[in-house]
């Protein structure tokens, strides 16, 4: 059997991850190809390539990369049709995986296209729904009130669960918060660690004269994140840890989180926060006119309410996040308050075994 997986980013390669361990554990005989990144590669063993390091958020961004994911696209229609696999899974990166659906769906033999993780196209283009349903045969979503949303268009739909519940319950250290610990954590793209960390940076410093006594930890999700993390960083006020998100997210007694899985994963682990995030002018403008939802942090998101404040963009100013961040390092109340928050939301993700469920419906779907 051969599956071909798709993924763009750092949440999607572990998504992916996941997911091929738990159909290699029903179907040994499965072999893998496609793209992702370093985890996906690791697992396929063979033709796979790791593109992570490409992977873009915005329209201009994209735009700016025109060259580069026309050539991919390409060479992975190419692909698809010399190795005629059984099924092609899509990973979330929407920009690109929905116009590879579309494409594929035109070839005259296409295979099985199945999407894992659904786009949020719930937030900023529901009516891109029904056509999603004319192009895949089969949506697998890991948010409970997705599954209604495409049924409604005649897409069959799994909801499988958050696999965030099972990976981050693996771990789970037990340490004891440090109260004067505060954790920032600006992303897994190098142009948003470009935007973010500064940002960071600048708030941590008005925090640390306001409180001496505070100190700060930056998660890096590589070694080539952690060099650019340096470049904005030119003294000792925080230290920079390669690979230890989750180890951090448990030690620290508030943090700064850029918006992304890493919100969920914060979320989880019942660690305040506030969310961050910039995009350039244009692709902020651009967003304001096509977002139909309230919030952009996935917490708020599943909350009904801003739980978690958001300094997106304009509003992500140093003097306003050391602000908020200070009101939480200095307020127990305030944060007991936002751990039970966040415990009602993580609820909402499911039980375990999500990758498990989200494999047998792959199987299911390509039989």
């Amino acid at each position: 059997m051969k599956l071909y997986l798709v993924a763009g980013e750092a949440s999607g390669d572990a998504r992916g991850a996941e997911l091929m361990k738990a159909l290699h554990l029903q179907r040994p005989d499965i072999r893998f190809f496609g793209a992702g990144g370093p985890r996906m590669k690791t697992l396929a063993g063979g033709k796979f390539q790791d593109w992570s390091a490409h992977a873009v958020v915005g329209i201009i961004e994209a735009l700016r990369n025109y060259g580069y994911f026309k050539k991919q696209f390409d060479a992975m229609l190419a692909e698809i049709a010399e190795l005629k696999p059984d099924a092609v899974i899509l990973i979330d990166y929407p920009g690109f995986n929905l116009r590879l659906a579309a494409a594929l769906k035109k070839t005259a033999a296409h295979p099985k296209i199945i999407y894992y993780i659904s786009p949020q196209v719930w937030a900023w283009n529901r009516r891109r729904i029904p056509k999603m349903a004319r192009i895949l045969d089969l949506m697998i979503c890991i948010f409970p009130f997705e599954k209604a949303l495409y049924e409604k268009s005649g897409l069959k739909t799994v909801f499988a669960g958050h696999p965030l519940v099972d990976s981050l319950a693996a771990r789970k250290t037990g340490e004891t918060r440090e109260i004067e610990l505060v954790g920032l954590f600006p992303g897994s793209r190098r142009k948003e660690v470009e935007k973010i960390f500064p940002v960071m940076i600048q708030a941590a410093r008005l925090m640390k004269h306001a409180q001496p006594y505070l100190r700060f930890e930056a998660a890096a999700v590589s070694s080539s994140i952690a060099n650019l993390m340096q470049t904005h960083l030119h003294d000792d006020l925080c230290v920079i840890r390669t690979n230890a998100s989750h180890d951090l997210m448990q030690r620290a007694g508030v943090a700064m989180v850029a918006s992304g899985t890493a919100t969920l994963e914060a979320a989880y682990f019942g660690l305040p926060f506030v969310i961050l995030y910039k995009v350039s002018p244009l692709t902020a403008l651009m967003g304001k006119l096509l977002i139909r939802v309230r919030f952009l942090g996935m917490v708020n998101i599943l909350a009904g309410r801003e739980i978690v404040r958001e300094f997106l963009n304009a509003r992500a100013k140093p003097e306003a996040v050391a602000r908020e961040m200070l009101r939480l390092a200095k307020d127990e109340s305030a944060r007991e308050a936002m751990r039970r928050d966040l415990a009602a939301v993580t609820a909402m993700l499911g039980e375990g075994g999500a990758s498990d469920r989200a494999a047998k419906a792959v199987l299911a779907e390509t039989a």
